[in-house]
């Protein structure tokens, strides 16, 4: 047997999460442009033919493809991340997301080439999925595995906030295009945040291309300890964990109703306008860039579960607030709401899970654990919109119903938690370890 990798740079932490951070946004702002368009335009682009509800509901349908295709893609880059390394699969997931989102914005529309346009959007939908099904888990094991073993939930937070940084990308270029004349939005207007992810493959690039390998995996492949079959480790020794991951993370149903349907749903109330409920959306996501940091803090000190299930609760709970909010067209509410909801409160979920679900796996099948886990219950939340839309009923106006939805899928997720382990005190090396006894575990001071 070699002898162990040596310790990476001190500076290598902050390196990782810095490249997690800036890929992340990049990625996610090409994943989310999508979203905002599929609630403003596409309805009238790919879906004319239908009624308003039925466009709607449709142009909802097809963000949901993505999170459809996010489980195969995870499926497949998890084996290459667990058996290759995470460096290949962050390169090529930016290089496929940026690809498809260019092209969608040349398809042409339903009265150009007819049935054509909507077959080739959700192909193209399709494809965004696969790259983002091994995004987040690539980045989040990347992060974890170069952080110190004490500072884990803070390294890893980072990933979310660049996912959050590239909401605030995806609505803010969104904001100039939406007050655009009806004409020049359905024509060109809608086309331009798409074009520029052609600057998301570049800048990818050049980023990720100059990642090192992590530690614990360039350990593992030294010693032959990689697994020759990761998937059929992963199912055989861990497939609780897997499940526990699946349920929890349809916690992100918060995240879509609040982007998509509840701004889909905001278009329809008379007096509200499309560019200030984008704006709910960008200064929520500004507060989540510094929530989600602090939250890691908070759980590298008290553990995930009860940062993550506080969280939870709250969102379940305010979700009736924010909906009904926007329901009776107050924007004073609207805004206080929103922020506090998915800028504050949703945080506390986000700036814990990628550590949380990581840390659940040994490294061997860690990046295929977290990215199955994951893309199955965003695959849930994907199509949460729809559910939403077909729940509010045909004049899409009852929003007490989508409230209680989302009431239960995070009871689903508190459940899922509170019933797992924390694994925050463990060691990296010993993560996923099965059964760990308390006197393995590290007790050192977490360092502030």
């Amino acid at each position: 047997m070699s002898s162990p990798t040596p310790a990476a740079p001190a500076a290598q932490p902050r390196k990782a999460a810095l490249a997690a951070w800036i890929g992340s946004a990049l990625e996610y702002y090409d994943f989310f442009i999508y979203g905002t368009a599929a609630a403003l335009v596409f309805n009238k682009i790919f879906f004319p033919a239908q009624s308003p509800a039925t466009g709607t509901l449709l142009a909802l349908a097809t963000f949901g493809v993505g999170y459809v295709a996010r489980p195969v893609g995870a499926f497949v880059l998890g084996h290459i991340g667990d058996k290759f390394g995470r460096k290949r699969v962050l390169v090529f997931t930016v290089l496929l997301m940026g690809a498809a989102t260019f092209l969608v914005g040349c398809l042409p529309s339903y009265g150009s080439i007819g049935v054509a346009a909507p077959i080739l959007l959700v192909s193209l939908r399709l494809l965004q999925g696969l790259s983002a099904g091994g995004e987040q888990a690539g980045a989040n094991s990347m992060s974890l595995e170069h952080a110190p073993a004490n500072r884990r939930a803070y390294y890893t937070s980072y990933t979310l906030s660049g996912t959050q940084f590239g909401q605030i990308l995806a609505t803010a270029i969104f904001l100039p295009i939406a007050v655009l004349p009806e004409e020049s939005l359905l024509t060109w207007g809608w086309r331009v945040p798409f074009w520029l992810s052609a600057i998301v493959v570049v800048v990818g690039l050049l980023i990720r291309r100059t990642l090192e390998e992590t530690p614990v995996f360039e350990q593992e492949r030294d010693r032959h300890e990689v697994a020759k079959a990761p998937l059929a480790v992963l199912f055989r020794d861990h497939w609780t964990s897997v499940l526990r991951v699946v349920v929890a993370s349809t916690i992100a149903t918060v995240s879509t109703i609040f982007t998509v349907y509840a701004l889909s749903f905001a278009v329809n109330v008379e007096g509200l306008s499309r560019s200030a409920m984008l704006w709910v959306g960008v200064l929520a996501n500004v507060a989540a860039l510094v929530a989600l940091p602090l939250f890691g803090r908070l759980a590298d000190r008290i553990g995930r579960k009860p940062v993550f299930i506080g969280g939870s609760l709250g969102c379940g709970v305010m979700m009736f607030a924010y909906l009904g909010s926007i329901s009776i067209g107050n924007y004073v509410l609207i805004f206080l709401v929103g922020i506090l909801m998915f800028g504050i409160v949703h945080s506390a979920t986000g700036g814990v899970w990628p550590a949380f679900y990581g840390e659940m796996f040994p490294a061997r099948v860690r990046l295929s654990g977290m990215a199955i886990g994951t893309q199955i219950g965003f695959a849930v939340a994907g199509f949460a919109p729809s559910i939403a839309a077909g729940l509010a009923g045909p004049e899409g106006a009852d929003w007490l119903p989508v409230a209680w939805f989302v009431a239960a899928v995070c009871v689903l997720n508190i459940i899922a938690v509170a019933t797992g382990r924390d694994y925050y005190r463990t060691p990296t090396e010993r993560l996923g370890e099965r059964p760990a006894r308390p006197e393995q575990q590290a007790t050192a001071p977490v360092s502030p």
